[in-house]
Parts: structure tokens; sequence; C-alpha cells
């Protein structure tokens, strides 16, 4: 072949690749790819960085293998010439992964298309759990606004059907971490019991699957394939809202499993008192068990959580770039983990540093960075890194004079900058009453007035919490 094919091939690939992906997407992960050489039917791609070719590794090279066949042909093999150090233009050659896609490769499960074949129950060894095995408890971080979750989700995990969380059903806004505690439960069960039959499916393909069964006349096998299963853990159930037929099959299968003594696990964005178009008879059932709220990460969880991902990748960010995400970025963990990926893209491809200037830049791109509401979480957080006290040390009972000081300022500045009530306050700072909040408040006013230096310090902090807000 001529010098050129190989970026004419590329070329030809970008076309397809394009049509199915979004714009950001391909501009992000697929034009600073740089074709190499097309010999001995191998296509070798340059791609900037060792975090890049994982990336696109994990994400992308179904993708990019289905891609190269249609446009090459079959058989057609993919490696990687990676950048491992710029300065000196160092690279070393890396296989793709050697996953088996055809030419016209079916739909997975995982995508949210038809299902694999139920027509039959396969055997445990060849039952796909679809469970995603990258969620585990090991990497699912604890943090006081998932402790009680958690703790249920490793006691189901640890006897299945066996306790008194049957169903186990976990609400939560989107993003907190439903998909991979639920998930997290399932790789645990296989692991310590392989012969339990273990399956994770999304509320949405569970109604495409029932409704292909109506279609085809077997939903005696859809429902005897279901009633099969020991664990059956059901993703954003609120998605059977409004589908009276689904719901009914539903009901069924859940009786059957249950009375069976067999484990449900159910996730959704809300909590069952709160989801309309369910039938009250599937409503009661959900709160047979144990029903457990995911809440929002508080900073120091989102500061954890960075940090693990952080870790977990081999990046390197400075403390203060941890800090300043984790402060801005107090949606969900998704958001959390997308900025960092979107932070270290931009690194890669423009081969900047990644610094607090970077940070900024992306997350004002990404989050809504309107102007935020003082919390006694942001005060806690930020009265504590000013006087170097461990935030924890505040909600004890010490009555060091430092520690009660810490305390007072927080009290202080969170009944002067929130909306929060004293008793309020008193429960998130210490656990203490409102009369001791308006004492505190009372102490601080007038150390104020009195201590040039003092009223310095708070001053300081009040500035802080101004320019996090």
């Amino acid at each position: 072949m001529i010098e050129s094919d190989h970026i004419r091939l590329w070329n030809s690939c970008l076309k397809v690749i394009k049509d199915n992906i979004p714009d950001t997407t391909y501009n992000t992960w697929f034009v600073p790819i740089v074709p190499m050489k097309y010999e001995n039917k191998t296509l070798t791609l340059q791609v900037p960085s060792q975090f890049f070719y994982e990336f696109i590794e994990e994400k992308f090279v179904d993708l990019l293998r289905t891609t190269l066949y249609r446009v090459i042909g079959e058989g057609t093999k993919l490696m990687y010439n990676v950048m491992v150090d710029q300065s000196s233009q160092t690279t070393v050659n890396l296989e793709a992964t050697n996953r088996i896609v055809s030419s016209n490769p079916k739909p997975t499960a995982q995508a949210g298309n038809k299902a694999p074949n139920i027509l039959k129950a396969p055997a445990v060894q060849d039952l796909d759990s679809q469970l995603n095995p990258e969620y585990n408890f090991d990497n699912f971080i604890a943090g006081s606004s998932n402790v009680l979750s958690r703790s249920v989700a490793e006691a189901v995990a640890k006897s299945p059907a066996k306790t008194a969380f049957n169903p186990l059903f976990v609400h939560g806004v989107s993003g907190v971490g439903k998909t991979h505690l639920s998930n997290a439960v399932g790789n645990k069960i296989k692991e310590q019991y392989p012969h339990m039959r273990v399956l994770y499916v999304s509320a949405h393909l569970f109604q495409v699957q029932y409704t292909d069964s109506v279609r085809n006349n077997t939903t005696n096998d859809f429902i005897n394939f279901y009633q099969t299963i020991d664990v059956l853990i059901i993703d954003d159930i609120q998605e059977f809202a409004g589908v009276t037929r689904t719901q009914n099959t539903f009901f069924h299968i859940f009786n059957h499993l249950h009375q069976n003594g067999k484990q449900l696990i159910l996730t959704s964005d809300r909590a069952p008192v709160l989801l309309q178009g369910m039938e009250e008879r599937l409503l009661t059932r959900f709160k047979w068990g144990m029903v457990a709220e995911l809440e929002k990460p508080s900073v120091e969880l989102r500061k954890d959580i960075l940090r693990n991902k952080i870790h977990r990748d081999g990046l390197q960010f400075p403390p203060e770039v941890i800090d300043y995400i984790a402060e801005n970025v107090n949606e969900s963990v998704r958001d959390l983990e997308g900025v960092v990926i979107s932070i270290m893209a931009h690194s890669t491809i423009y081969n900047k540093d990644i610094d607090l200037e970077l940070a900024q830049r992306i997350i004002r791109k990404i989050v809504r960075c309107e102007t935020k509401a003082i919390t006694v979480d942001n005060i806690v957080d930020t009265v504590c890194r000013h006087f170097e006290v461990e935030p924890s040390v505040i909600h004890t009972k010490s009555r060091k004079r430092e520690v009660v000081q810490v305390r007072q300022i927080a009290m202080y500045l969170a009944k002067k900058h929130t909306d929060s009530s004293s008793s309020k306050i008193g429960q998130l700072i210490g656990g203490k009453d409102h009369a001791t909040v308006l004492h505190a408040y009372k102490i601080v006013k007038e150390q104020c007035e009195v201590d040039k230096n003092f009223r310095a310090d708070v001053e300081s902090l009040e500035t802080q919490l101004k320019r996090r807000g």
C-alpha cells in the first residue's frame, strides 16, 4: 500500500466515529489521535499519553474495532503508539485490548437496547450478571452521607435474603452512587456465593424485554427466567411509573422471589412515598424491607472521592486543585469524575500543568457556577482549615479552649450568613442546642468589638466564605 493510505483509512474511520458520538467527545478524544502506519493488517495510532490510551481503551475500544472492521475489513488489528515523554518524544507501542467484535455487532444490554436471549435460563456459569466489575465496596468511599446505605448494603452482600433488608430500596438524586452501591452488592455476592444467580438490570431494559416478550408471545418464558434469579437488582425503578402491564408482571416476579427467599435490591431517584404512577401494592412491597437514602456527598467526602480516583488513575493533582473541585462541584459523584477526566484531557492535549487556573477554567465550562449560598458545611470546613483543626474535633464534647473558640466562631458565622435556625445550626455543629448557638454568637460578636486581631481573623474567614460562595 502507498504511504498515505494509513491517513486515508483513518480519515474514513473518523467519519464513521463522528456520526456515533457527541462533537465534544469526538474533538477531545479522537481529533488528537495521529495515524502512524498501516501494514500487515495492523493500523497504528499515536495517542498523546498513557492516560489518553487507557481512557480510549476503557470507553471507546469497541467503537474503534467495529469501525476498523467496517472500513478496512475483518481481522484488522489495532496498535497504539503512546507518547510517554513529551520532551524527548519517547513513545512505546501497546496492543489494543483483544476483544472479539464482529463487523455487525449486536447491541448489548448495557447500551440500553434489546436484552440477550432470555427464553431459556442458562446455567450459573453461563448467566451474564450484567454487573460492572469496576463497582465494588473498596472504591465506594464512605462518608456521613452514605454510611447507613453502605452498612446495610454490606450486610445484604454478606447474607443475601437472610437479613430484614429484603427488599433493599436505595434512593437518592442522580449521581450519588446508587448504581455503584447496588453493583457492589451484586459483585460481592458473586464472589462469596458463586452458585447464586445474580442479575443486574435497569428498569428500562426490563420494560424493553417485557415488551418484546409480549410481541413475540413469550411472556411465560420471560417470567420463568426472572423467577430463577437468586439476587435481582433493578436500577431506576421509578421508570416503571405509568406502565401498568410491566408493573403487574414485576409484581408477580417480586412476590415469587420474595416468597422463595430470594434477595431483591431496588434503586430509585426518590423515596417510595414520592413515587407517582406506581401501583399501591408495589409501593407497599418496596417498604417491606429497608428504605435507605444516599444523600449528596459532603465537602469532605467529595475530597476523599477525588483523592481516591486520582490515586487509582495514577494521577497527581495539587491539594488546592482538589479543594477547589470539591468545593465547587457539589451536585454528584459523576460530576466530580467528569471534571477530573476533562482536566486530564486538557492537560494532556495542550501539554499544560494541572494547576488552580486550569481547574477554574474547566469547572466554569462544565458546572453551573452560579453564586452559591453559603452553607453550614462550608463554614465548618473553612473555619477548621483556617485554624488547622480537624472538622471532627468540633463535633466532640471537648472543652479545650481552642476547640470551643473554633466551634463558637463557626456558630457565629452560620448564624450571620445562613438562613438556618439556631436549633439547626446547633445540630450541625457539635450537636448543641439553640441556646448554645445564641451564646456563641454573643461571645464572638463582643470579642470582635474589643479585639482587633480576633476581628481580623473573623473578617478573613468571611472573605473566604464569600469567595467560595
